[in-house]
Formats: C-alpha cells, structure tokens, sequence
C-alpha cells in the first residue's frame, strides 16, 4: 500500500551520549531514516541530546531538540508542535526504552501521537527476556536452559540449579551492560548484583552458557502486507562468548551450510512474522552447535542496531531508509532497490565478496581496565575491510585499526614461545587474532589452536595461508622476489609496507614502483548488492588486486 497520508509529522527519538556499547553506529541509521521520510514531504522533528552527530545537523530535521532523553523532553516537544507518529527504532535500547516509559504514562494516546516502525508488546516481548524466553517455548523455538531472578536471592538458587558457567542477560539494557559470564562460584555475587543493577526493571536472566557454539545474526526487514526479506547473514569469528560489537565479524556468512542457513532464515521469518503488527527491521542473533548444527535463538532486536548498519555498509543496501520507509506506509514491493534503480526492494542481496569487521578499543587509554572481552561490549568503535577473499579483507581491516598494524601482524613485537601463546589465546582479548597469527608462524597447529579458541577452523586455514605466504617471502630479498609471489601477496591482502619489511627492503615505494612496472595495480570493484546479475548505479566501490 501507498504511504500513510495521516502522517504529516515525525518524532525521531536518537541515542544520546555516544558511550563505549553504541558507538556512532546509530548516528548512521538515525541520518538515513531522517532524509528518507522528509523526502515523502514529511515534517521531521529530532530529540538527541547529542551535539557531535550528524543527524542533529540542521539540514537533516525541520527542527532538532538537543534535549536530555527524558519524559519531561517528550511533552514539551508535543506541546509545541504538532506531531501525528513517532520513530523510535533509530535510535537503540535507548529510543526504545524511552518510548515505552511515555507510553506506560499514557501520554503518546493523550497527544493521538502513532507509534510507527515497532509496538510496544514487541518490545516488550523482545527485550523482557523472561516474556522473550516463554514466547521462544511457545513457538517451538529453542532457547538455553534459563530462569529469569528479580532478586539477588533467587539469581544464586538458579545458579546453583542451572550450574555453571553460566551467562547473565539483565533485561533491557544496551551492549550487554551488566551482563557477563560466570564460570564459577566464587564469581557470582558481585556479577549479579552488577547486573540486576544495570537493568532498569531489576531483572536478569540466569542462562546456560553456550561457549564455544558459533554465533550468526540475521538482518531481516518486514512490511505491512507481511513480506520478509532477509538482508544480511553476519557470522562472528569469535565464538559464543564474546559480545557481538567486540567480535570480529564477517559477511556473508562463510562457514554456514545451507540447511544450518534455511533452518535460520525459516526461525527468523516466522519469529519477526510472531513479534507484532508492525513494519520496519529487526535483527536475530543465533548460536550453533558445531558438531550437530542444532540451533538456539539468543535475542531479537525490533529495531536497528550496530549490526544493522554494518549490514547497510557491507551490502550497499540503506536499510535504515527502507525501514523508515515501511514504517511509513510502503511495501517493499512498491521501493525502488536503491542500487539498482529499476528492480524492487523486496530482494535477498548476494555478495561476491567478503566484509571483515574488526572492533576498536581504547584500553591504553584506560590503565588498569580488564581487556579480557566477554558478553558486555568494551569497543568504541569498528573498522571494515572489503575484499575478494576472507585474507584479503582481514588484513585490509587490520591495517586500518591505527594501532601500528601494518596488516594481520605486528613483527617482532611478541616474544612469547608457542607454548605461551597457546595459554594466551584461550581468553579473548583484543589482540587474539594477531596471536593466532603468531602461534601459526611459530608452528602450532591448526588442530591444536581450534581446540583452544573453539573458533572455526576455516578462519584458521585462512590465517594459515596468509602465514604460508609469509613465510615464502621471507625467503627472497626484495630484488630477487618473483613477481608470482608478488602478486600472490597482494592478492591475500599484504600492504606494500608488509611486502617490504618482509623482504628486507628499506621504502615500501620500491614495491609500489615495481608492482605498477608490472601493471600490478589497483582495480575497482562495485558493491551492488546483487553479484552482478543485475546493472548497478550507485558509486561504491572497494578496491583489490586481480587480472582484471
């Protein structure tokens, strides 16, 4: 159906604070969605109290409130304008938080103000893990072992009936604030305190923990009529374990076969298809077990997230101004696909290529933090390569991470035997990628580094033959390097400054020099959502090293 022409005026509810757990991330959707609904001619009023984003820009709303997010904002911004809907799905668990809150006090009936793009029982439903662990069992969907505590007292006789380690998932919260997993019992009081603390409504969900299941997230969009479509599958390097916004992340999915792909997608579908009569996006998290590809849903999301906007960069298409679209009205069939300009919304994008994310943090700018990663998010921020191959795009990343990385490889800087880097990837930190990397080199095997970090042994052949092709330059001085090799490296991602410390050659501008002699350059290629099959018209691209 058409847009609804009822709504002359849109409420956008934003972030607020960029605080480590959100990083800029909602900034991106909250912008999309602000141009996309002035485009249908419709008034946009703003609320962040966030000065430093770019949705607050005068050119992106009729009129930006730079206000705290409270009750109190929200009624003086109706008084004074006429409002018919509000968006709250742009701006996180914060947004959502903040719209429920107004709606228990009964003030968006009071004003006739719609809510668009969620309803409040699928938030409820979503986020209140204990309505979202009994909605799961009534569907038929499994869910871990799990009890929802109230009270510290209740926590500690869960966990001594669920045994440990275990997860806590307060209720409501943001980049898995408060949570975080417990592998013994010494450990859980001041975890459970911690956590019924963060939850506004003081509870905490006391799950079986999972480690070492592979986690995948699915990025869906759902219109009026009920059409899904499944954006982006995202699958997380790290296993269950680590917060998805402190995973490395890489899409498409690499290791996921297709009945563990369609047993997903059918879950995800017929879970947003369940959540409630609205339109907009909405993301599913999945762990797996990987011997026996059995599932469990972790968590929906009725709204965009860090992940959602990963997805909009890594496919090319703006899922935000979709979404936004949808909650105004329209069917995905009646959208123009952005990229290609003649085809419909409503399409699966495929990918001919490979998307590595890689979180950033700030630990050296904060002596004495914990760097050990867990199920509460620590980033500030993420980097994202594109490439033909998961190589090539792991070390694109890794040279973007201004850290001194001159790809996956510091050189020289870890002095530990094989035997210590062995114990030191078993806990996730920030760096375990780049000591995976060395452990390969100083010979461990594959075996043995999959046993210790429950990471799929794809990703570690693919280190490995990064290592290999490492380890054959290290062979050559530069001049005598052949030019195979050369382009085998570029190929797998090595930097000129990489190719030249490797091979004993003082300026990385020699291996430029003789690479272009050769014609090894730099080709363009499209991000257009649909592999080639159909003609792409928008300017993006990402640039690799191939023949042609």
């Amino acid at each position: 159906m058409p847009k609804d022409n009822s709504i002359k005026s849109v409420l956008i509810i934003g972030s607020g604070p960029i605080v480590i757990g959100q990083a800029c991330e909602f900034d991106y959707s909250g912008t999309q969605a602000a141009r996309s609904i002035r485009e249908e001619g419709i008034k946009v009023i703003l609320i962040n109290s966030n000065p430093a984003t770019i949705m607050t820009d005068p050119m992106m709303a009729d009129r930006v409130y730079l206000l705290p997010l409270t009750v109190e904002s929200i009624e003086q911004i109706l008084e004074e304008n006429e409002i018919n809907a509000v968006l709250p799905t742009m701006g996180g668990q914060t947004a959502l938080n903040l719209c429920k809150e107004v709606d228990d006090l009964g003030i968006w009936e009071k004003n006739n103000v719609k809510l668009i793009g969620v309803d409040i029982k699928a938030i409820d439903k979503a986020e209140d893990r204990e309505k979202f662990r009994l909605w799961m069992i009534e569907m038929g969907i499994p869910v871990c072992p799990a009890k929802i505590a109230n009270s510290f007292l209740e926590g500690k006789e869960f966990a001594q009936e669920i045994g440990f380690p275990l997860v806590l998932r307060p209720s409501f919260t943001l980049g898995g604030t408060g949570g975080g997993i417990v592998f013994k019992k010494e450990e859980l009081d001041e975890a459970l305190s911690r956590a019924l603390t963060a939850s506004p409504i003081h509870e905490v969900l006391v799950e079986k923990a999972v480690l070492g299941w592979k986690e995948f997230e699915l990025e869906l969009l759902r219109d009026a009529a009920d059409n899904v479509a499944i954006i982006c599958t995202v699958e997380n390097f790290d296993p269950m374990g680590v917060h998805t916004g402190d995973s490395i992340t890489v899409a498409p999915a690499m290791t996921l076969s297709d009945t563990g792909f369609q047993l997903m997608r059918n879950t995800a579908i017929r879970m947003m298809r369940a959540l409630g009569n609205f339109a907009g996006g909405c993301n599913v998290q999945f762990a797996m077990n990987p011997q026996t590809e059995e599932i469990i849903v972790v968590e929906i999301n009725p709204r965009v997230s860090r992940s959602s906007a990963l997805a909009s960069k890594a496919t090319g298409y703006p899922i935000a101004k979709i979404a936004a679209k949808l909650a105004i009205g329209y069917n995905l069939d009646e959208l123009k696909n952005q990229i290609t300009q003649s085809t419909s919304a409503y399409f699966e994008p495929a990918l001919d290529y490979v998307i590595v994310k890689i979180p950033r943090w700030n630990f050296d700018k904060f002596k004495g933090a914990d760097d050990t990663l867990g199920f509460q998010m620590k980033s500030v921020g993420e980097v994202m390569g594109i490439g033909r191959s998961f190589a090539e795009a792991v070390q694109k990343a890794c040279q973007s991470l201004e850290n001194d990385a001159i790809g996956l490889g510091y050189y020289g800087k870890s002095l530990m035997h094989t035997d210590e880097l062995i114990e030191y990837i078993k806990t996730p930190k920030w760096d375990r990628i780049f000591r995976i990397k060395d452990a390969l080199m100083a010979g461990a095997s594959i075996k043995r580094i999959c046993e210790s970090t429950k990471i799929d042994r794809w990703f570690i052949y693919q280190i490995q033959k990064i290592c290999d092709c490492e380890k054959q330059l290290m062979e050559y001085e530069f001049k005598t390097l052949p030019d195979d090799l050369l382009r085998e490296a570029k190929m797998l991602g090595f930097s000129d400054e990489q190719i030249a410390k490797l091979t004993n050659e003082e300026d990385a501008d020699t291996v430029y020099e003789r690479r272009k002699a050769m014609g090894l350059l730099r080709v363009f290629k499209m991000v257009d959502t649909c592999a080639a099959e159909f003609e792409a018209k928008t300017p993006y691209f990402y640039s690799t090293f191939e023949n042609k």
